[in-house]
Parts: structure tokens; sequence; C-alpha cells
């Protein structure tokens, strides 16, 4: 599998990524082991979690394969920290909760340090300088190697970045940020990756399936064994099951269709390679879905059809995105 640079460092990760957000809940160990076998096996280095998946099951689990399945040189870990289950405050970015959360996930991980380390969300309670120098604390102590950040939108991307900047004795730089990117949801375009290209941060896109509705198995309605069926996950793919969503699909149906391959190839294919992305984050319940995203690595979208793809999925950008004097 290709290898990008995650940002403007040095580090090289997969140009797609493993996800584990359903492991330890709805992915047992034995499953997640078919599908980390089978990702190294195709080259894939970048594997992702958090703290909070599955209540820090999801770590555990990757700790328990790794090393034993997969030596840990041959991966890149990711985890986040800042996500709490606090109804009156979702997220706690202060020193004192990051550091512990970050100690408590090399526990589960089985590891002295991991490869990045993700701020889950900004936190609004917390100044920002208080969660930016326990980051900087966390690379210089070797417990992290990169830091980036989740779910931050433009101006707080890039007020972090700058403050790293300029603050006297802060030493690490923000190297990624991950946000939900896919056909169906393209608003990062807006402020986010502009931010992110100009800063040197790579992207890396969550859902970039849109929820799975982009492999055109909502087009008939909801099947019963879907995220979209269970009580838990329904409402987290509805927003995307509208007229909408329905046209982009086809879009990418048709496409795939004239290409002989499948629509998750397709809608893949196109949020990996477009600007400022370096590795889509794909989750998977088992090692046979996994293998149907691997199999995108051999696919590049011809022009013309990533073209109408761009199309049909445009956002609509306008003040002040365009230029106010052609308005």
């Amino acid at each position: 599998m290709e290898q990008r640079h995650l940002g403007s460092t040095g580090l090289r990760v997969s140009r797609i990524g493993l996800g584990t957000l359903t492991w330890g809940r709805d992915t047992d160990e034995h499953d997640a082991a078919d599908q980390l076998k089978a990702f190294w096996e195709a080259g894939g280095t970048l594997v992702d979690t958090a703290d909070v998946y599955g209540g820090g099951d999801a770590e555990f689990v990757l700790g328990q394969l790794v090393e034993r399945l997969v030596p840990r040189r041959d991966l890149v870990i990711a985890t986040k920290a800042g996500s709490v289950p606090d109804p009156d405050r979702r997220f706690d970015g202060s020193r004192g909760h990051l550091l512990a959360a970050l100690d408590d996930s090399l526990q589960r991980l089985g590891t002295d340090h991991v490869d990045l380390w993700q701020v889950h969300a900004f936190d609004p309670l917390t100044p920002l300088e208080e969660t930016l120098q326990a980051v900087d604390t966390a690379v210089t102590s070797g417990r992290a190697r990169y830091a980036g950040v989740s779910n931050f939108c433009g101006w707080q991307l890039a007020k972090a970045a700058t403050w790293q900047l300029a603050a006297p004795g802060v030493r690490t730089r923000i190297a990624s940020t991950q946000m939900e990117y896919s056909l169906l949801q393209r608003g990062v375009e807006r402020e986010v990756l502009p931010a992110a290209l100009d800063l040197g941060v790579g992207l890396l896109p969550s859902s970039p399936l849109g929820r799975g509705v982009l492999t055109g198995k909502y087009r008939g309605g909801v099947p019963a064994d879907s995220r979209g069926a269970s009580e838990r996950l329904g409402a987290f793919v509805e927003p995307y099951l509208d007229e909408t969503a329905d046209r982009i699909v086809g879009a990418v149906t048709t496409a795939a269709d004239g290409l002989a391959v499948t629509p998750l190839q397709v809608a893949l294919a196109w949020v990996r390679d477009r600007p400022g992305v370096v590795a889509p984050i794909v989750g998977a319940r088992n090692a046979k879905q996994l293998a149907a995203a691997l199999s995108v690595e051999t696919l590049s979208l011809p022009d013309e059809i990533r073209r109408a793809l761009d199309d049909v999925s445009a956002p609509v950008h306008r003040y002040p995105d365009q230029d106010w004097s052609t308005l």
C-alpha cells in the first residue's frame, strides 16, 4: 500500500487507515484479529482508536493483538483523548484529564508510546493554551511521537497552530486533523481544509463512506442488519438518507457500473485522492468488509468521473468563500 507523509512531518502512514470504533463492542477480539492481520498483510500501517471507543475496550483489544499478531514497529498507532461520558460536559481538554487519559491509553495498549495522539474535540471550557501545553508535555516526554486534533473547526485549528508557533518553549506542532469527510459531507472544504493546507496539517477523513450510505446498501431501504436499523446508531445514519444523498449515491453507483467496480471503491477513491488528504479512516465489522475497502488500492478515478462526482456533490459555498466582488 502506498505510504504518505502525515502533513509536513517526516512520519509516513498508509494511505488507508484502519478504524477501531466498534472493537470490543460490535467487533470481538477474533474479528479484530482477522482485520488487523489482513490490514497489515496489505501494507497498512495506520491504526486509529480512542480512549472512549467501547469504553476503552477498543484500545485493550488492540493492545492484546500487537506483537502477538503484528510487530509493534510495523504499526502507526493513533489514539485520542478529551471525550468524556458526562452529559453536562462532553469534552475535557484540561491538562489533568488529558495526561491521565494518555497514561491510561498506554496501559491498555501495552506500549510506552503512541505514534499519534489526538485531542478528540475542542473544549470551550478549558483555555486552549492549557490543552496545547498538555499536548507538548506528552510529546516532549516521549509518550507521544506526534500530535493532532480532531473535530476542530477552521478557526480553532488555525488558532491552535498559530499559538504553537508563537508560544515560547513549545516545540510540538499539530501534524494532523481528523474530520468527517466524504461525498455526502464536504463541509471541511469551507474552512478546515484550506487552513490545514496552509498550515501543513494532514487531513485524516473519518466516515469516508458517508456512514455506510455511499456503499449503496440503503438504496432499497434500511437493511435489518445495518447500522441504520440499530437502535443505537440509527440516528447516526438517518441524516444521510435524504433525497440529496440518494442523488449522490446514484451518481456513485453509475460511476461504479461504468468502471466495473463497487460504489464503495468509487467513494473511497474519491476522498482518498482529494487535496490535503493523507488517509481516510475505514471501519469494518469483519475482515470481509475490510478487504472490500482495501481493494481500492489499485483504483484511480478517471478525471471525467472525478469531476462528475465533484459536481453532483458540490456544497453551496458563497460569501465569504467566493470573491465578494463577483457576487
